[in-house]
């Protein structure tokens, strides 16, 4: 009975410590390649990373943005959306375990 009891009062400490572990578990050595290098971008997603990207190259070269901090967001916007549409790949994505790409056919 009190083993019972203890898992009873203790279910919703037992279900988030599962959770956890199994999101550390996702993150282990043998996934590290999955989290940094697999495609996950494509399609519409990659034409608007690539379209926003260039966008914020021309506003920066152009001088339409003329704050100090603004041009730091601006050009952080630039280097993400080039970045990850160059590599096809966005590690926030890859967290969650969300594709945009199409699926290789083996």
């Amino acid at each position: 009975m009190e083993i019972q009891e203890y898992y009873q009062n203790n279910a919703i400490y037992c279900g988030v410590y599962k959770y956890v572990r199994g999101l550390i578990r996702g993150f282990c050595p043998a996934n590290l390649e999955k989290l940094f290098l697999e495609e996950n971008v494509g399609g519409f997603d990659l034409l608007f990373r690539t379209i926003f990207g260039i966008l914020a190259i021309l506003a920066l070269a152009a001088g339409i943005v003329k704050r100090s901090p603004w041009k730091w967001i601006v050009a952080l916007v630039a280097f993400t959306g080039l970045y990850s549409s160059i590599l096809r790949h966005c590690t926030p994505y890859a967290i969650p375990g969300i594709s945009t790409a199409k699926k290789k056919r083996a």
